[in-house]
């Protein structure tokens, strides 16, 4: 019985000590390295795998670490069904964690470097044509599908609902006729349709992240210069130029449909969600697949799909690659290249369904 008892004391420590590792980790990832809160999840999430790893496979403790049980966690990876992108960000999420453990004196060495991943598949990503950006950004502008306020599922009464039943007058005085609360309803629906078009021009003509985009304050936008200044990853800096259609769009929703939804929680963000505080990521997402719909696209439209049709665009047009980087924020050119596949494989098709030799 005592030592079951040992045991798991034993457990528990070991699961505290773990917590603090990380902990201290998380810290170095988000203070010292800047990184971003998803690269930071994500790299935790890697690192505590790891941990469990070690301790309920190897049965080893965290200071006997050697490039063998490295191999054989991301061996139990690949065995888990982690697609080779997956496992490539597996192996760089364990290097990271091992240069940090080997710097902070809690293992001998580094021995990340050692850690090879498959090497990943290069797939094309999905862009729009020239004419389903269009038509999509036609579709935020003068679409007629309204968005409903988050948090409210079809059908559920809301407040002003509940009143204009039961006789009780809204706050804004104006009786339980519901004539002022439909008016209300109109000018948050208006609002929101001027935040989305907004949202959507700025993606495409500047090819924003969506956590650039939803990061933007107000003094970001700079109207007479037409640009953006955006901080990317790494908290590196940098300005972007903007399309004149996307400046006008800013300037409606910043002049008539943010003062609509501005709240004491606004603060200076750009963008609004439906209560007031600042636009999330998630909520970008979804409204850029529900325009999509709109627009008669009929699969799946994400912020990033937006971000690689802008630069693919801009490969077609004739940009030169290093341009092309500087625009995206990318840190590496290789990065970049992929571009010039998107657009090859584009001419290919082309061809293949217009040329009569083809």
């Amino acid at each position: 019985m005592a030592t079951g008892s040992t045991a798991r004391d034993g457990g528990a420590v070991r699961a505290e000590e773990d917590d603090a590792v990380l902990d201290a980790f998380v810290e170095h990832l988000r203070f010292e390295r800047g990184r971003s809160e998803h690269t930071v999840v994500a790299y935790s999430r890697e690192a505590r795998s790891l941990l469990e790893h070690l301790h309920e496979v190897e049965r080893i403790e965290l200071a006997d670490l050697d490039v063998t049980a490295l191999r054989s966690w991301l061996g139990a990876r690949a065995e888990a069904g982690l697609a080779s992108s997956s496992l490539a960000r597996a192996a760089a999420a364990a290097r990271t964690f091992t240069t940090w453990l080997a710097r902070t004196g809690r293992i001998p060495q580094d021995i990340g470097g050692r850690l090879k991943a498959p090497k990943r598949g290069r797939h094309l990503p999905a862009v729009l044509s020239q004419d389903q950006t269009e038509e999509l950004l036609e579709a935020a502008e003068h679409g007629t599908a309204a968005p409903r306020p988050p948090g409210r599922a079809p059908g559920t009464e809301d407040e002003e609902t509940r009143r204009r039943g039961t006789g009780k007058p809204s706050p804004d005085g104006k009786g339980h006729d519901g004539q002022g609360a439909d008016d209300s309803q109109r000018l948050i629906e208006a609002a929101l349709r001027l935040r989305d078009a907004a949202v959507l021009e700025l993606l495409y003509s500047s090819g924003l992240r969506v956590s650039e985009l939803v990061a933007l304050d107000l003094r970001a936008i700079d109207h007479a210069e037409r640009t953006v200044r955006v901080v990317g990853k790494g908290s590196k800096e940098r300005i972007v130029p903007v399309g004149l259609p996307a400046i006008h769009a800013i300037e409606e929703w910043t002049g008539a449909g943010r003062p609509v939804l501005a709240s004491t929680r606004s603060g200076e963000a750009l963008f609004l969600g439906s209560r007031g505080g600042r636009l999330g990521d998630r909520a970008v997402r979804t409204l850029v697949d529900r325009h999509a719909q709109e627009a008669g696209i009929h699969r799946h439209i994400s912020p990033h799909t937006l971000r690689h049709t802008a630069a693919t665009h801009l490969v077609e047009g004739g940009a030169d690659l290093r341009s092309v980087q500087d625009f995206l924020g990318h840190s590496s050119l290789g990065t970049t290249q992929i571009y010039t596949h998107v657009s090859a494989e584009r001419l290919r098709s082309t061809l293949d369904q217009a040329h009569p030799r083809a």
